[in-house]
């Protein structure tokens, strides 16, 4: 009896949580085409870019450190402000790892131009895994170009638990591969803020194999469309509408991006299908006129038209800049769809701006396979710290403490707000 009774109720909660996801984009998406006329009007309460130049880490150096030194006055102009550091670093996904964490931005005197942003994470881990990702977001002179670029080179392994929400956490496999991934797009802007973009994206992985030792519990892989290699290669469509100034630390706005991804054969894909990735962002000062920050970030990532690869399907974590789904290890969960929400508030715990603090929650829903059925919800959430890296470009370093269902949680680290 009491099954059935949990199944619908469920069910119910399932089905209100996509409903409020689906509307949250279409009301992101009718706000998009409702702002473009009026831009010039509606757009003055978030063009003014107010990064903290109380203190940071420079400061602190200089001041109590390095006494006789003084910080270079040309710092604080307009223009490139780097964030470079050797790191030890530690994720799930890798255990500890040793690298380099860049953040280079780009700033300009006038309010109105966004914040130009490249960042690279190499990392040499204690799983023996080579990481090289290279992500850019750069704006030219007025905002008219946004160029946009992921590009990586994985030799990686990660355990893999299945396809859908209830993949067991407890399968004892594993999956060892080389990736290369090359998204270039380029956005041209039509209105103010609001842009069209057209790119090419090829996600390629060879030398797959999979070392399982539990099949019993989980053989999805095999089950799906288990190969040695896989390449997908498709255009890329894309609009966005923006008001959100500095990715790295965003004080207001909002950020709204659809991008559809046809991938196909004649383009050296091993089969025709399609991506849709629908992501908004929202920043709201609460209370007002104060730096702290109410975050929301709606993503919805659907695979259609044909059998994505295994390994290019919707999975926490995978996304740009491997943020999705704090609480829970990098592929934790994976399948054809995913609907994903979080928010977060961000308020400084020195009225200097050196240090704040953040208190986040998110939910994942993926569909089952092959039922292709949404079947669970699954929370994470949790509580970090801020440290001001450089007060030009308004840089956080992010020490985030996670947890999910199944006894799930860990350490979560990034050069840069998560969203």
């Amino acid at each position: 009896m009491y099954k059935p009774v949990f199944g619908i109720l469920r069910q119910r909660i399932l089905s209100r949580f996509l409903l409020v996801s689906f509307l949250l984009s279409l009301q992101a998406t009718a706000s998009i085409y409702a702002q473009v006329d009026s831009v010039e009007l509606s757009n003055e309460q978030f063009t003014t870019s107010r990064p903290d130049t109380s203190a940071d880490i420079w400061d602190v150096y200089y001041r109590f450190i390095n006494r006789k030194g003084h910080r270079p006055a040309e710092r604080e102009q307009p223009g490139f402000h780097p964030s470079i550091f050797p790191e030890l670093a530690y994720a799930l996904q890798t255990g500890f790892a040793v690298g380099l964490n860049a953040n280079l931005a780009f700033t300009s005197a006038d309010p109105k131009q966004n914040i130009s942003i490249i960042t690279t994470t190499p990392q040499y881990t204690q799983f023996h895994q080579v990481i090289i990702p290279v992500v850019t977001n750069l704006w030219t002179k007025g905002n008219r170009y946004n160029i946009l670029s992921d590009w990586r080179y994985y030799d990686y392994s990660a355990d893999n638990f299945g396809l859908g929400g209830f993949a067991p956490a407890e399968a004892d496999d594993r999956l060892i591969y080389s990736y290369l991934r090359l998204h270039q797009s380029v956005m041209r802007q039509l209105v103010p803020n609001f842009s069209v973009g057209i790119g090419y994206a090829l996600d390629y992985h060879w030398r797959i194999r999979d070392q399982n030792n539990t099949p019993q519990v989980n053989d999805d892989f095999h089950n799906y469309n288990a190969t040695e290699r896989s390449v997908s290669s498709g255009l890329m469509f894309s609009v966005q509408y923006t008001t959100r100034r500095n990715p790295n630390n965003p004080e207001g706005g909002f950020f709204g991006n659809v991008m559809v991804r046809p991938n196909m054969r004649f383009l050296g894909s091993d089969q025709n299908w399609q991506a849709v990735v629908a992501d908004f962002r929202k920043y709201v000062s609460f209370p007002g006129n104060t730096r702290n920050i109410l975050a929301f970030w709606s993503m919805n990532w659907l695979s259609f038209g044909g059998q994505a690869p295994y390994l290019d399907l919707p999975s926490t974590g995978w996304d740009t800049y491997s943020n999705l789904g704090r609480g829970y290890t990098q592929g934790r969960f994976r399948g054809r769809n995913l609907v994903y929400l979080e928010t977060e508030y961000r308020f400084p715990l020195l009225t200097n701006g050196l240090v704040g603090a953040v208190v986040f929650a998110n939910v994942q829903a993926y569909s089952d396979w092959p039922s292709n059925v949404f079947d669970r919800l699954l929370p994470g959430g949790g509580a970090g710290l801020r440290i001001k890296v450089n007060k030009h470009s308004n840089l956080n370093f992010s020490f985030d403490y996670g947890f999910g269902i199944g006894g799930s949680q860990g350490l979560f680290l990034n050069l840069g707000e998560v969203f």
